[in-house]
């Protein structure tokens, strides 16, 4: 029997762009067997009370968290953790970048438009449920419409940077995000480090960077990281003086190749890495 302590604290809801309520992502989680877990939704805390209270239900211990969208010379995510989700300079931030994605889902619309896609801020609300509007909402609209294979091929094509329908996201810079985090209680780690595209002496100055505004960590286990990736930026952490966290990056039918606290399969994020976290 396997009695392995597996945690995942890179997770998304429907209340950003996953399939699953805050709820149903929790009973989910405890149904694969996880001790532990991260509600991380992009931009903004609605589920997390939902999540905690289930999670206290059912008995599995809940993080509060929120993925950040940053700005510098490439798109940054910054994971805050431990957050209080009622911090009034999180709540104030939170309104203003829910403003700022409405701006940008509709630029992107208007840019679908020029090339023959027509999505609608209507269409793209109701694939929201009420949520923050996210890309992914677009992508899986031009999914079902036809004017793509798939919406990781709408990325690809149309909605990454550098593509014709990209909108260049005016939310917070990096280390205004990190400063938010740690004004809402929490500690920011820098996720997914192999999507900023930099490495060696760059990748260094960049985490010296964010760490001169008070970053906690980097993000040591994530599902498409190789094996060399995972020793480098572990590396890089030990050297800095960092901590790490880990997480899938699961958004339910909406990855559906991610299993939650798996990744592709492969992946195991043991307690012990929330609980060297927890040592603030």
């Amino acid at each position: 029997m396997n009695m392995k302590r597996i945690i995942d604290l890179h997770t998304h809801s429907l209340c950003s762009d996953g399939s699953l309520t805050p709820g149903e992502l929790i009973r989910h989680a405890k149904e694969q067997g996880l001790s532990a877990i991260a509600l991380s939704d992009h931009d903004n805390v609605d589920g997390i009370r939902e999540a905690m209270a289930v999670g206290e239900e059912i008995g599995i211990e809940v993080v509060p968290a929120i993925e950040l969208s940053a700005i510098s010379d490439t798109e940054t995510h910054i994971l805050g953790y431990f957050i209080d989700p009622d911090s009034p300079e999180l709540m104030s931030a939170m309104k203003y970048i829910r403003d700022v994605r409405v701006q940008r889902t509709a630029e992107t619309c208007e840019k679908l438009a020029e090339y023959g896609m027509h999505v609608s801020m209507d269409e793209v609300r109701e694939k929201a449920g009420g949520g923050i509007l996210c890309r992914a909402h677009i992508a899986k609209i031009m999914t079902e419409k036809g004017y793509s294979e798939s919406p990781k091929a709408a990325f690809a094509k149309w909605l990454n940077a550098g593509c014709p329908c990209h909108s260049e996201s005016q939310a917070l810079t990096d280390t205004e995000a990190v400063e938010l985090v740690r004004k809402a209680g929490g500690d920011a780690y820098l996720a997914h480090l192999h999507l900023t595209k930099k490495s060696g002496e760059e990748l260094e100055n960049f985490i010296k960077h964010l760490m001169e505004a008070g970053l906690t960590g980097l993000e040591g286990y994530y599902t498409d990281y190789t094996p060399e990736m995972e020793e480098t930026y572990r590396g890089l952490a030990a050297k800095y003086g960092l901590k790490i966290s880990g997480g899938t990056d699961f958004h339910g039918a909406f990855k559906p190749h991610i299993s939650i606290g798996r990744g592709l399969g492969a992946l195991e994020i043991p307690y012990e890495v929330l609980e060297n976290m927890k040592k603030r």
